[in-house]
């Protein structure tokens, strides 16, 4: 009876899928892109291929593992860089513009014992960060001018978000890559026309700020030239002073009759002097 039972296609096929289905629920494969962490009754035991800065792809701990059927459970987890988005959400700056931020922040899975202890799923870690990028974003640009997200500044800006976001996240087990602002923009109608008005004001104000200075500068250089021309003319003097008394008569000359281009006057001005006016005294041998 028994024999007949084993020559019967029928018990074979089903003993065949028992065998496949016990297979299947003892071993897996694990491939390099996954990690895995083996759940016995829902209580980590282990975690398989995990995350290692550095690691060469094809020296890690991927392949063929078992675990006991029916008892232990595998999760999966990604070992590749995931991304979770914070889409056309309204943002007060410092200085009180409402601004509609898109923005994405990518991540990767580093402790997966942690990632399924505190948020069971990928899925579970993708929902827990998009609130806390948002807080992130909210925290840092409420500190920020909305002209800062306009200069080299914005850089600045993500990095510090990046920072207040990995501060939050590593209680889930995940590394945060990147951080970055796809678009911060005023909305359209009077917000942002009151904004690049203020903008104008406030490059209009640092203009004449800075022109003041340019002008406060060579005043100061001005006065530095001509306290040096001094000194100069005054030492000329005390070297020789009947030779700086001749320079400078010939320089009055020429400014007189020749004019500031050194050619005669236009015009019709007539000079008629004395020979005998003390003005003339260089012409006359210095006596």
């Amino acid at each position: 009876m028994s024999a007949s039972l084993l020559r019967n296609p029928v018990t074979i096929g089903i003993v065949a899928l028992l065998a496949l289905i016990l297979l299947a629920t003892t071993f897996a494969i694990v491939p390099e892109t996954r990690q895995v962490v083996i759940l016995r009754f829902e209580q980590p035991i282990r975690t398989v291929n995990a995350y290692k800065p550095n690691e060469r792809f094809g020296s890690t701990g991927a392949g063929l593992i078992a675990r006991v059927p029916f008892m232990d459970r595998i999760v999966w987890v990604d070992k590749r860089i995931l991304d979770v988005d914070y889409d056309n959400q309204q943002v007060l700056s410092s200085d009180q513009l409402p601004l509609e931020v898109d923005a994405y922040a990518r991540f990767r899975i580093i402790d997966p014992l942690r990632m399924v202890v505190t948020a069971r799923t990928e899925q579970g870690v993708t929902d827990q960060l998009r609130p806390l990028l948002g807080t992130s974003i909210r925290n840092e640009l409420g500190n920020q001018p909305f002209a800062a997200l306009l200069t080299p500044e914005r850089d600045q800006v993500m990095d510090n978000i990046q920072a207040r976001l990995q501060k939050l996240a590593s209680q889930y087990g995940v590394e945060i890559v990147d951080v970055r602002i796809k678009h911060a923009d005023l909305p359209s109608g009077s917000p942002l026309q009151s904004a690049l008005q203020r903008m104008k004001t406030a490059r209009q104000q640092q203009a004449l700020t800075i022109r003041a200075q340019g002008y406060k500068d060579a005043q100061i250089i001005r006065a530095d030239a001509e306290g040096q021309a001094s000194s100069i003319y005054a030492t000329a003097f005390n070297q020789d002073p009947e030779f700086y008394n001749f320079y400078r008569a010939m320089q009055s000359y020429r400014k007189t009759f020749l004019g500031s281009e050194g050619a005669p006057p236009t015009g019709s001005t007539a000079i008629i002097m004395s020979p005998n006016n003390g003005y003339l005294k260089e012409f006359q041998g210095g006596r």
